[in-house]
C-alpha cells in the first residue's frame, strides 16, 4: 500500500516513515483489522475517581493505624499527652497506605478527610474505652479509690477559689449557696463520674478533629506531589 507525500504530493512506500523526494516525515499507519488498539484494549484498567473512596482497602489501612493511636493516647499510656499528634499522624499514614494500591495514586481532600474522621472515631472510641478500663482497674482492682478521690477533692477546692477570685474581679456578687451545692455535687460519686466521663468524650472529640485534619493535610500532600494518571 502506498501513501502521497502531504507536501510533494509524490509516491511513498507503506513502510518508509520519510519521502523519498523531500525527506517529510510522514505519518504511517496500517489499516488492517487488528492492528489499531481499541477504546475498550486501551483502556482495560478502571481509573478510580479520587474523590471516591474504596473502603475495603481503606478500612485494613485505618484499623491498623487507629488501634495503635487509640491506644497511645489513652489514659493508660504513658505518652497520652501526646495525643492529638498520634491521632493525626496515624490518619495521614492511613491516607497514604491507602492510596499506594490506588490509580490515580492520589485522592482529595474531602476524601482523606473521611478516612481520617473513621480512623478518628475507631481510635477516640478505642482511647475512651481504654481510659475508663484503666480506672476501674486503677480503682476497683487497685484499691487506689482514697488517692483518686483526694486527687478529685484537690481539684474542686481549686476550682472553687478560681471561681470566687474571678467574680470577685468582674463584681459580680457570689451565691455561697449556689458555690456550695455545686461543691457538693462535684464531691458526689455521680458527679465525679459525670466530670470525668465528659472529660473523655472532650478528649476524644479533639482527637477524632485532629485525626480529619491529618487525613485531609496526607491527601493535600499526595496530591501535590502526584497528578491523575491518563
Amino acid at each position: 500500500m502506498e501513501m502521497t507525500c502531504t507536501r510533494c504530493h509524490q509516491p511513498v512506500p507503506a513502510e518508509s516513515c520519510y519521502c523519498a523526494a523531500c525527506g517529510l516525515p510522514q505519518l504511517v499507519y496500517s489499516a488492517e483489522a487488528g492492528s489499531v488498539p481499541t477504546p475498550a484494549e486501551r483502556w482495560s484498567e478502571t481509573v478510580r475517581d479520587a474523590a471516591s473512596i474504596d473502603w475495603k482497602p481503606g478500612m485494613r489501612a485505618v484499623i491498623a493505624l487507629a488501634v495503635p493511636a487509640g491506644l497511645l493516647s489513652s489514659g493508660i499510656s504513658p505518652v497520652s499527652i501526646l495525643g492529638i499528634f498520634w491521632m493525626a499522624g496515624a490518619a495521614l499514614w492511613a491516607v497514604t497506605l491507602y492510596t499506594r494500591s490506588q490509580r490515580p495514586a492520589w485522592i482529595t481532600m474531602g476524601a482523606g478527610a473521611r478516612i481520617g474522621l473513621v480512623t478518628g472515631l475507631i481510635a477516640g472510641w478505642l482511647a475512651f474505652g481504654a481510659s475508663g478500663a484503666g480506672l476501674f482497674v486503677t480503682r476497683v482492682m487497685l484499691h487506689q479509690g482514697g488517692r483518686i478521690d483526694s486527687e478529685w477533692r484537690e481539684f474542686v477546692e481549686k476550682d472553687q477559689q478560681l471561681s470566687q477570685q474571678w467574680l470577685s474581679q468582674m463584681s459580680v456578687p457570689t451565691d455561697a449557696a449556689q458555690l456550695n451545692a455545686q461543691k457538693s455535687w462535684m464531691l458526689s460519686p455521680e458527679g465525679h463520674a459525670g466530670f470525668q466521663t465528659m472529660g473523655l468524650l472532650w478528649d476524644c472529640g479533639l482527637l477524632v478533629l485532629f485525626a480529619v485534619a491529618g487525613g485531609a493535610l496526607g491527601a493535600r500532600m499526595l496530591a501535590r506531589r502526584r497528578r491523575p494518571e491518563v
